[in-house]
């Protein structure tokens, strides 16, 4: 305890600095969780929390019991896994392939092309895509027309919708992906990939025996934290994209809570629903984290 003391006195100038960061966590992170309690009340804006009955957990069995329940929780974790699928190697592959770009000037025009679209706001890129889209006058439509093929509605065929999302999705998020995959890379031993020229190895063997080991860790545990969300998914671009037609594959769990949530004034059920999403989100990070420690020895803790 006194060194502890002694140790605070020391350095309580770096201790100060820390009291906006945990502040701000414990407003805006912790206090929150007062309110997980309306998931098991029948909550009502006059009784207030404490005021409104205690229903256990009814609204978890509302939701499990809800006809489309296995359709949404199925659409929510389909479009992930395509997303993960596709998406995620995305990122590695051309972190490795401009690691080994040696025109500095030809590398930061790719660079900045590919990271352009992350700051390309959500609504724009919807925007986008429902103009490229387009049956009458959408630019791919345009192309199928020259080529002699019949023009088609795209965002209403419901079988595309995945494909359409995850895609858009690969093109705006892979450059940004690449920086931290690019940094690790930058970490490698010039001596070492020197030794391994020397020794005869071409560029494709450097990669595999020397870049991906260095990146691996890191890999891992985006993929871990990546599989922490797989009931997760954004609301505003599958709200943005959707329409009566594809509603049967992309009515997810975020625009299912939005709509009887915030539309229909039910928030202890959009409340258990969101609490049931956490839920299992923490325990497939905790399974995958396990995994991951027992077969690669490289885990969140």
């Amino acid at each position: 305890m006194a060194q502890t003391k002694k140790m605070f006195l020391k350095y309580w100038q770096y201790y100060l600095l820390l009291v906006p960061a945990v502040a701000y966590i414990f407003i805006f992170n912790y206090m929150p969780i007062y309110g997980v309690q309306i998931a098991f009340r029948d909550f009502r804006g006059n009784l207030g929390i404490w005021g409104s009955p205690w229903v256990g957990f009814d609204h978890f069995i509302r939701f499990v019991q809800f006809p489309l329940f296995w359709q949404i929780v199925t659409n929510t974790i389909a479009i992930n896994l395509y997303d993960l699928i596709v998406g995620f190697p995305m990122p590695i592959i051309l972190a490795l392939l401009l690691n080994e770009v040696r025109n500095r000037r030809f590398k930061k025009i790719v660079q900045m092309v590919t990271y352009a679209p992350h700051f390309i706001s959500t609504v724009v890129i919807c925007g986008m895509i429902l103009l490229f889209l387009n049956r009458d006058m959408g630019m791919l439509n345009n192309i199928r027309e020259v080529f002699g093929m019949e023009r088609i509605s795209f965002m209403t065929q419901p079988e595309l919708f995945r494909s359409i999302f995850v895609l858009s999705g690969v093109w705006q998020s892979t450059g940004w992906g690449t920086i931290i995959y690019l940094a690790v890379l930058s970490g490698v031993s010039p001596e070492l990939v020197e030794a391994a020229r020397i020794d005869g190895a071409n560029r494709f063997q450097i990669i595999r025996h020397i870049n991906i080991p260095h990146i691996l860790p890191t890999v891992i545990i985006l993929f871990i934290l990546r599989c922490g969300s797989i009931f997760s998914l954004g609301f505003e671009k599958v709200f943005l994209l959707q329409n009566s037609l594809n509603l049967g594959v992309s009515e997810v769990i975020s625009t299912y809570v939005y709509r009887i949530g915030l539309l229909g004034a039910q928030f202890s059920y959009s409340t258990a629903i969101g609490l049931f999403n956490t839920v299992c989100n923490v325990l497939l990070l905790i399974i995958v984290n396990k995994i991951s420690a027992k077969v690669s020895e490289t885990s969140l803790w």
